[in-house]
């Protein structure tokens, strides 16, 4: 954590957790002046991401608890994973207008590393009972309940809090970063499983075919999150390459922080019906097409 803290120059140049490593010392002012327009598009696509996601996340949490109160139990993961993206959209609040004290700063900058963490585990947890609706429906039936889904919480929301505990106090930031980015990656093998056990299972099930729609577009939804807004970062918290450069930090950083409002599609396709509706008007929007192309007799 030392070298995290002489890494710490001034505000302006280190309060983002992707470029704490950066060194600007030798650069000229047109590229200071390149620098500064990067950050401060960042920055208003950043306060952009925080103003519309807050007031929506809270709207979709609300509306997802009035179904746990209906003994559902998939919207308990989804609503902690909407937690969890409302801590991160706060922490987002925090980079751009970053406080004098550094020791606070760095406080909200492992808090949303956490998050980020949590919503990963959260995520995995959705595939898993989407899955397990499909593949094993009677023991889904007779075992799920909401206390069971409660305890899988609370457990999610402890293991990331060790394990980041664990290894900042022993390793260089670097070396963390990459224990971030092997954590980050490990739920990508899970997520393919689970999208393509259900589409295995599905002929087999005799779970309605609305239900499997919403299943299965709940399920590739979550891998197309993961992979093109968590992928990006992944791959430069491995790389160990060059994270002075201030285009690919900010673009991963973007990515990662788009997720909060990604999932709040979650909450979508969770509702019934909403993919019927999807498939019903792209249909229409075909018959309408072929209808305008066809020639009139």
């Amino acid at each position: 954590m030392k070298d995290f803290y002489i890494n710490i120059t001034s505000q302006e140049e280190s309060y983002d957790y992707s470029n704490i490593t950066s060194d600007y010392s030798n650069i000229t002012s047109d590229d200071n002046d390149y620098i500064t327009n990067v950050r401060f598009t960042r920055d208003v696509l950043k306060c952009i991401i925080t103003g519309v996601g807050l007031p929506l996340t809270l709207v979709a949490i609300y509306a997802l608890y009035s179904q746990v109160r209906n003994d559902h139990v998939a919207p308990i993961y989804i609503i902690n994973l909407l937690i969890s993206d409302l801590i991160q959209l706060c922490c987002v609040i925090v980079e751009v207008a970053p406080p004098e004290d550094q020791i606070i700063y760095l406080i909200f900058v492992f808090i949303y590393f956490y998050c980020l963490m949590v919503s990963i585990g959260f995520m995995v947890c959705v595939s898993l009972e989407r899955y397990l609706v499909i593949a094993c429906p009677l023991w889904y039936h007779f075992r799920r309940n909401i206390k069971t889904s409660v305890v899988v919480c609370v457990l999610v929301w402890i293991f990331p809090l060790v394990y980041v505990l664990s290894f900042h106090l022993w390793f260089h930031f670097r070396t963390l970063f990459c224990i971030f980015g092997i954590f980050f990656l490990l739920p990508l093998p899970l997520f393919i499983f689970f999208l393509g056990g259900t589409l295995k299972a599905l002929s087999a099930s005799r779970v309605p075919s609305d239900e499997k729609r919403r299943i299965v577009g709940v399920l590739v939804l979550v891998l197309l999150i993961y992979t093109l807004l968590f992928l990006p970062s992944i791959m430069m918290f491995l790389s160990k390459g060059d994270l002075s450069n201030i285009i690919l930090n900010s673009m991963s950083s973007i990515c990662v922080k788009l997720s909060p409002l990604a999932d709040l599609t979650l909450y979508v396709f969770m509702r019934k019906g909403t993919i019927d509706k999807l498939l019903s008007s792209v249909c229409c929007c075909r018959m309408d097409s072929n209808d305008i192309n066809s020639p009139s007799v």
